[in-house]
């Protein structure tokens, strides 16, 4: 990923989507000529030259530093999450702890897996990396969504079945929306890690497969997926409305476990119970493949 243009991109998207009023300027005589506000206007709102945040804009400011960033936020009213994919993109961080590894042997703890069965029953949930790769999956979980055991290690990726499985398109009912918040999350992510091989393969993939996928892209949305509500159309049990909560686990950097559940007493719920009958094995079976992605 070039951050150069990533950079440039992404503070021209946010740009375009403001307007003259959005930012207590006078919009001025005649038609502009650009979407959303100059770039002298944020110049200006950030406290810089116009000179300064053209070159910003142009990936030709290697040392900006975080006041600017800071300033170019509030001038383009960047949320929280925007806020640090900037800072990701200007000020990629150095090699330390805090970075991910890119490639090699991740998966859940033992322990991780206890919760998860312990769940069962209870709430649809799923640990997650910040590919969206499904490192495990309770029984429940595996019966709303698709048996991610069953599937090559390559493709246990909740993204991946969201955007390409088209079992996932009858499954949601607002489809186009929840496709939209995944694509976002892995925009955010290639922000975080511009050198991960198999999240660069992934978007490459989905881009080639994926018509809608180029413009969401592009659109530069980034969301963390922290929480909000899903629509499902089962093909067991019907409509489900299931509120997720996603939770990050501090000993493992990068992982996060998500939790589906419906509102008490609701028709969602009396659902949700029918899959756990429906999907509860009559006789413990082998344990799932657990081998860890490479």
């Amino acid at each position: 990923m070039d951050r150069n243009a990533e950079l440039g991109d992404f503070l021209r998207s946010r740009r375009a989507r403001l307007q003259p009023e959005d930012a207590g300027l006078s919009a001025g005589p005649g038609a502009r000529r650009v979407p959303g506000l100059r770039r002298e206007e944020i110049a200006r709102l950030a406290g810089v030259s116009t000179d300064y945040y053209a070159r910003l804009e142009q990936g030709r400011h290697p040392c900006v530093s975080e006041s600017v960033l800071d300033a170019v936020a509030r001038a383009l009213r960047l949320d929280d999450t925007e806020h640090g994919y900037l800072f990701d993109l200007a000020r990629p961080r150095g090699k330390g702890p805090a970075r991910l590894p890119v490639t090699g042997v991740e998966q859940a703890r033992p322990e991780v897996h206890r919760m998860l069965d312990v769940l069962d029953n209870v709430s649809p949930a799923l640990v997650l990396n910040h590919r969206q790769d499904v490192l495990a999956a309770n029984q429940l979980a595996r019966a709303l969504l698709t048996d991610f055991d069953a599937l090559p290690y390559r493709d246990r990726n909740l993204a991946r079945f969201v955007l390409l499985d088209p079992a996932a398109r009858r499954l949601y009912r607002d489809w186009d929306q929840v496709a939209q918040v995944f694509v976002a999350a892995l925009r955010l992510a290639a922000g975080r890690h511009p050198d991960d091989r198999l999240l660069n393969e992934l978007v490459g993939e989905l881009c080639i497969k994926v018509p809608e996928f180029h413009t969401w892209w592009a659109g530069h949305r980034v969301d963390q997926c922290a929480h909000g509500s899903q629509h499902f159309l089962h093909p067991v049990v019907g409509d489900l409305t299931l509120a997720h909560e996603t939770l990050l686990f501090p000993a493992d950097p990068g992982q996060h476990i998500c939790l589906y559940t419906p509102e008490p007493a609701s028709a969602s719920a009396d659902a949700l119970r029918l899959l756990a009958s429906w999907s509860t094995p009559a006789s413990p079976g082998p344990a799932p493949d657990r081998a860890p992605r490479t």
